[in-house]
């Protein structure tokens, strides 16, 4: 695997519409959730984008929002891996990557994400503990989850 971990201005273009792709291709169309992927954050502020890439194909994502924009909470987001890589454990690749840069480049700030319910568990292994109750999004159970 060979990994990326850009700031959103240094993202070209191909870059760019790989991890939408991905992004597309699990959250709208797998898990059948028609919304706006495109939601402006990729490209403001602090903004990073950890890529897991395998011969030229984008396997892994998240992206890291800016605490400046996030009521001084940093926001991992959209944490994908491809359909065809799941049984890899990329997701515990992109924690294990992400958890250190954000802490050197903020420290003691709260890091904050929105997981899908059943994720719980995996997110907990990081330190990650639920803030308040589930919640609704695009038809799937989410939970905030907070990290100190």
């Amino acid at each position: 695997m060979n990994w990326q971990l850009l700031h959103h201005s240094e993202l070209d273009v191909p870059q760019l519409y790989a991890l939408l792709a991905l992004r597309t291709a699990v959250f709208v169309v797998e898990q059948h959730c028609p919304y706006q992927e495109v939601d402006g954050e990729d490209l403001v502020g602090d903004s990073w984008h950890l890529l897991g890439w395998e011969e030229g194909e984008l396997l892994a994502y998240l992206r890291i929002l800016d605490p400046a924009l996030h009521g001084g909470r940093v926001v991992i987001g959209r944490v994908v891996t491809a359909a065809q890589a799941r049984d890899r454990k990329l997701g515990h690749t992109l924690m294990t990557m992400a958890l250190p840069f954000i802490h050197e480049r903020w420290p003691g700030l709260p890091i904050k994400l929105g997981a899908q319910a059943h994720l719980q568990g995996f997110y907990g292994r990081y330190g990650f503990v639920a803030e308040g109750g589930e919640y609704l999004e695009d038809g799937i159970p989410h939970i905030d989850m907070v990290k100190q």
